[in-house]
């Protein structure tokens, strides 16, 4: 049987690159990788990948399954990150779009991507190794054995690089983004693995945009605001969605709905128009995407992480109202941009 696959070691978030002595025993830093958080099970004849929540991964990775049967080289359990590499202007990303696209339901369709997208994994843990369990191991060592295990085999498995220098670790945290990477994970070197336990730290990128509301959603308790859509103009003049604002506290989503009724669009009955957003794979069958529809006259400053493709990657905390800005002035050009960089140049 495979080895039972835990709850995996979580990180919490530090506004920036930690020094070497910021906890007993020192850190190792390494990349922090936008993909499928995936523990991998192998007993020399089954392969699970068990996810972050609860739902197995291992239907929808099919080329992964065969590459880990035929490649791992003795029964054990790998904490690591599913990711999905793609060509860009002749330099490898990560690809979150074709990642999230391969959670299907229909296996002819999951057959069809695994080999128009293959998946790669990325190694950056080792829990057990053969009859032996690592958990209680400090980090050094289970990344030692790592190294050991996985050093020679071959691509689609890799074993993530990682430095005890945090001047490269703040350098890596700069460029490495250029590659569709999501920042930096500093992990204590003396400290055991611990399921579900925030004893890791994260260092991502943090950027404030302008952006304009135009629409909202109602809370899930049917009352309140539930998030804010917001969007930038492009090139064209259109109005662009591009991610969401949420976390309002309970007092605050119901005052927003007074501050924004001035806004709200109405037809000619009067009655405020609606609209419904698209559901992702990832959203539950039962989840209301629809929203009211503002006109676009409320700036507000967000802060972000990074951007995939023309939206925000992730969702946007709220800043502050802007009164000052004109919405037609929130445009792309106030996003950072980022240099480009080989994923080929991370994984070496």
């Amino acid at each position: 049987m495979p080895h039972e696959i835990p709850a995996p070691m979580l990180a919490k978030s530090v506004p920036e690159v930690p020094g070497p002595d910021a906890v007993a025993g020192g850190l190792s830093f390494e990349p922090k990788w936008d993909g499928f958080r995936a523990l991998i099970s192998w007993d020399g004849e089954s392969v699970e990948i068990g996810s972050r929540g609860a739902k197995p991964l291992t239907r929808y990775f099919p080329e992964l399954v065969e590459a880990f049967s035929r490649l791992l080289p003795e029964p054990c359990l790998i904490d690591g990150e599913v990711v999905v590499p793609k060509d860009v202007g002749g330099k490898q990303r990560l690809d979150w779009d074709s990642l999230t696209q391969r959670i299907h339901p229909a296996a002819s369709r999951v057959k069809m991507l695994s080999e128009q997208t293959p998946a790669m994994f990325i190694a950056f843990d080792l829990l057990a190794r053969g009859e032996r369990d690592l958990l209680d191991e400090p980090f050094a060592v289970r990344r030692a054995e790592l190294a050991d295990l996985l050093g020679g085999v071959p691509h689609p498995v890799h074993v993530t690089r990682t430095t005890e220098d945090a001047e490269l670790a703040r350098r890596w945290l700069s460029e490495f983004e250029g590659a569709g990477l999501d920042g930096v994970v500093a992990k204590p070197l003396a400290q055991p693995y611990a399921p579900n336990k925030r004893t890791m730290f994260k260092i991502k990128h943090a950027r404030t945009a302008d952006v304009v509301a135009w629409a909202y959603r109602v809370h899930k308790s049917g009352q309140g605001v539930g998030s804010l859509l917001v969007g930038l103009y492009g090139d064209d003049g259109t109005l662009l969605p591009v991610g969401a604002v949420s976390a309002w506290s309970n007092s605050r989503r119901l005052e927003l709905v007074d501050e924004l009724a001035p806004l709200v669009e109405r037809d000619e009955s009067g009655e405020a128009v609606t609209g419904a957003g698209e559901k992702s794979r990832f959203t539950g069958a039962d989840k209301d995407m629809s929203f009211v529809k503002l006109r676009p006259e409320k700036v507000l400053e967000v802060r972000y992480d990074q951007l995939e493709g023309w939206r925000f990657r992730h969702t946007v905390q709220f800043e502050r109202w802007r009164p000052d800005r004109d919405p037609r002035s929130c445009t792309y050009d106030q996003l950072e941009t980022v240099s480009a960089y080989d994923l080929g140049d991370v994984l070496d």
